[in-house]
């Protein structure tokens, strides 16, 4: 009984390896030669900011600020027209979205090419409510660089055209080596997400603000 369990156990670790080895590689390979520097990318009509937190402040974080000034990049060098900022609202003393726009218009973005998604709850559910949503087709997703080859997989694989910037700031801290290993872990739950045809966990009505900033810029 104890040599069963021994070699039970042991299968398991290795289909759990093999599991999130595959997933590993896997993201590497569809995300392969689309991630760029932000001076470097291709144009695509939307940059896709992901959520990273606030500070007690209600500013955005380190992360956050650092995603939020490659889109400035991206915009000032005529590579996006429009910036969707994609975050957490989960109450109404806490909003990702509309710190994100702050941020930007502070930075000198226009307010009528910053739009807000309230329900990008994470990156599946950005990506997705970015496609069905609010239209978008052609994406640049901005996120830190160890998480940038899931962020663009996501948004490629559910049908968008897609590139990314990854920010590199702060890169030697506890929190970026977490997130690395947490990463392995969420390209599984991603291949997980897809085959089950996962919808974003808050849907809605379709939104035109998109489209119409796209239009001002005769996209």
């Amino acid at each position: 009984m104890f040599k069963f369990l021994r070699r039970l156990i042991g299968a398991i670790i290795v289909l759990a390896v093999i599991i999130v080895a595959g997933g590993f590689a896997w993201v590497r390979v569809v995300s392969h030669a689309r991630v760029y520097e932000a001076t470097e990318a291709p144009y695509r009509d939307v940059a896709l900011v992901l959520g990273a937190g606030l500070t007690p402040d209600g500013t955005p974080s380190t992360y956050l600020s650092g995603r939020l000034d490659e889109a400035v990049t991206l915009y000032n060098a005529g590579l996006v027209s429009v910036i969707l900022v994609s975050g957490d609202n989960r109450t109404t003393s806490y909003s990702e979205p509309d710190a994100m726009a702050g941020y930007l218009v502070e930075k000198g973005i226009p307010r009528e090419d910053v739009i807000a998604d309230y329900a990008g709850l994470d990156t599946y559910d950005s990506c997705y409510r970015a496609r069905d949503i609010f239209g978008v087709t052609s994406v640049t997703v901005i996120g830190q660089s160890y998480h940038i080859a899931r962020a663009v997989t996501t948004c490629q694989m559910l049908g968008l055209d897609t590139v990314g910037v990854g920010n590199e700031q702060p890169h030697a801290t506890s929190t970026w080596r977490w997130g690395i290993v947490r990463e392995l872990g969420s390209n599984v739950k991603l291949i997980a997400d897809l085959i089950q045809r996962r919808e974003a966990t808050i849907m809605g009505s379709q939104e035109t603000s998109v489209t119409d900033a796209l239009a001002r810029h005769g996209r």
